[in-house]
């Protein structure tokens, strides 16, 4: 069970740092985020564990609290404030992508055995392999794009605060769930047998499903911040 507590906690962890970067920095503490939990993810996805009695790769977390970002700024800030941020973090990608691997071109000091080490591991970590690449960019851009046309299409069908649960699922749980297909079918159809292929798609949906359901109550608490926000400067002036 040390992995399934690991993973409860880094969870929480995730959800605590975006209501504390929104406390601390407002919209911009969000629109933050988006970048850190692309890049973060993509250095995670690396590590393989067990999970649920599932191999899983690390990241699917703090890759699916993007969502949950996306889905406060629309539901506090509009559409066109989500989707700048879906672009930041679109553009952070590819920057990332570019600027290491241009690192990487670099040769490590010649008999310096540790340059050499470090050099290999970032190598490991950050070497562009162009149909995983291509899997990432796609899915993400596809996936947000859509999370957030769907909370505005919710949203004008459910439009009561004490709605917001619904329009959160129904636009992040699906928006995932085209997230995890064009990836998987992007990075892997053709390298693994369709039986290995439909095992890491609904591996992957699955843990984010998990995450989409947990991230409704903080999706409220970005509310009553906002509402809270907006309470104080009315009566400040501000």
């Amino acid at each position: 069970m040390q992995n399934e507590l690991l993973w409860l906690a880094m969870l929480l962890a995730n959800f605590f740092l975006i209501i504390l970067a929104y406390k601390l920095f407002g919209k911009w503490g969000l629109v933050m985020w988006i970048p850190i939990s692309v890049i973060v993810a993509n250095i995670q996805v690396i590590q393989t564990i067990q999970l649920f009695g599932l191999v899983a790769t690390l990241g699917n977390i703090v890759y699916a609290t993007s969502f949950l970002v996306t889905d406060i700024l629309s539901e506090n800030y509009g559409k066109e404030e989500a989707k700048k941020a879906v672009w930041i973090g679109f553009f952070s990608l590819i920057s990332m992508t570019l600027l290491m691997n241009l690192a990487l071109v670099f040769v490590p000091l010649e008999g310096d055995e540790f340059a050499a080490v470090t050099h290999e591991a970032t190598s490991t970590i950050f070497k562009l392999m162009p149909r995983i690449a291509v899997a990432s960019l796609a899915a993400y851009l596809l996936s947000q794009r859509h999370d957030v046309w769907a909370y505005h299409f919710w949203r004008k069908r459910f439009s009561k605060d004490s709605q917001i649960w619904l329009r959160n699922n129904l636009s992040t749980m699906v928006s995932q769930l085209i997230d995890s297909l064009v990836f998987v079918l992007i990075a892997f159809y053709g390298v693994y047998e369709t039986g290995i292929l439909f095992e890491i798609f609904i591996t992957t949906y699955f843990l984010k499903w998990i995450v989409a359901a947990a991230d409704t109550p903080f999706v409220y608490w970005a509310k009553r911040i906002e509402k809270r926000n907006k309470f104080v400067m009315q009566n400040t002036g501000s």
